[in-house]
């Protein structure tokens, strides 16, 4: 679902949209590799939950980063649409 969001959208905020969601699919499947992985037994919860943390708070500045790169996008082009950015302009 993410990477069709991504590849089939024309609007950034609908790709920023699916991107999210990969990155919320990673979480679930580290959180699932924790648990259920090759990983001692003693440690494996600890892991897995550590690395969720971790795509959480990598998700998050991606957000905030690419939606301060989309709002300059809109104010400079008035659009947000991906189709309108096929110049280079200074």
């Amino acid at each position: 679902m993410g990477l069709y969001g991504v590849l089939a959208r024309k609007n950034l905020i609908a790709m920023l949209i699916g991107v999210e969601l990969m990155l919320n699919a990673a979480s679930l499947n580290a959180l699932a590799w924790g648990r259920y992985g090759l990983v001692d037994p003693a440690h494996a919860a600890v892991s897995g939950q550590i690395l969720v943390l971790f795509i959480i708070g990598l998700a998050a500045a991606e957000a905030a980063i690419a939606l301060a790169i989309i709002l300059a996008v809109h104010r400079h082009r008035h659009s947000v649409d991906v189709d309108d950015l096929d110049t280079l302009e200074g």
